[in-house]
């Protein structure tokens, strides 16, 4: 099943979510989206991008004990994701949760942060376990608090890749880490950051996430939300 058939195959729902929602968004004039198109056209690439729903999803938050859906958000509020494990070894990781974490503070600090929410996936569920993911929260600055974040966790790495591969068209491939000593396998991956309005139209991708300006990706996040 590739990207475009999942889609579909989730559109009853989301389609029958922003029928109940009458009035646009303020913004473009599309009415769909508050961002102007995007200097990159990521239209052909195999991952949603611009004016395209975002994927429904629904994985466990370990740390929160209840299953969280990218679609329970829809009428509700914008949504930062991403995806990640906590043993990347090249950086990649961190720098992708740092941006959704600078996100959620600005988010504090602003009085929105009931108005966003900041999902972080796993695709190593092996080893980021509920301690382990609780551990990383709070080496990286993450306020779990606030009731924003959630960290979603597939129940087996295959489930992970489906997600990955088939709904969000990003490939996903577990490697012998041969360069790394204290590492059984690694994940080469791509490094996106996916930011999803109210109704749950893209809004940006972010290709390079790991990379992006902090601010950019702030900046973009807050301007969706209080539109």
């Amino acid at each position: 099943m590739n990207r475009r058939h999942y889609l579909r195959s989730t559109a009853v729902a989301t389609v029958g979510s922003i029928a109940g929602c009458l009035e646009t968004l303020s913004g473009t004039e599309n009415g769909r989206t508050v961002l102007e198109s995007p200097e990159r056209d990521l239209s052909e690439a195999s991952h949603p991008s611009y004016e395209e729903e975002l994927p429904a999803i629904t994985l466990p938050d370990p740390i929160g004990g209840e299953k969280i859906s990218t679609e329970q958000f829809e009428d509700e509020r914008p949504v930062l994701l991403t995806f990640f494990y906590t043993n990347c070894p090249d950086g990649v990781c961190p720098a992708l949760l740092l941006r959704l974490r600078r996100a959620q503070e600005v988010a504090a600090a602003e009085g929105y942060s009931d108005d966003a929410a900041f999902l972080a996936m796993t695709f190593d569920p092996e080893r980021d376990t509920e301690d382990v993911l609780r551990t990383y929260a709070g080496d990286h600055g993450v306020d779990l608090e606030a009731g924003n974040w959630h960290f979603l966790r597939p129940e087996r790495y295959d489930d992970g890749k489906e997600i990955l591969t088939e709904a969000f068209g990003l490939p996903l491939e577990k490697r012998e880490a041969e360069d790394y000593e204290n590492l059984e396998y690694i994940f080469p991956h791509f490094a996106y950051i996916f930011l999803a309005n109210e109704r749950g139209i893209v809004e940006r991708v972010y290709p390079n996430g790991a990379s992006v300006e902090v601010s950019r990706v702030v900046d973009d996040f807050e301007t969706v939300v209080t539109a």
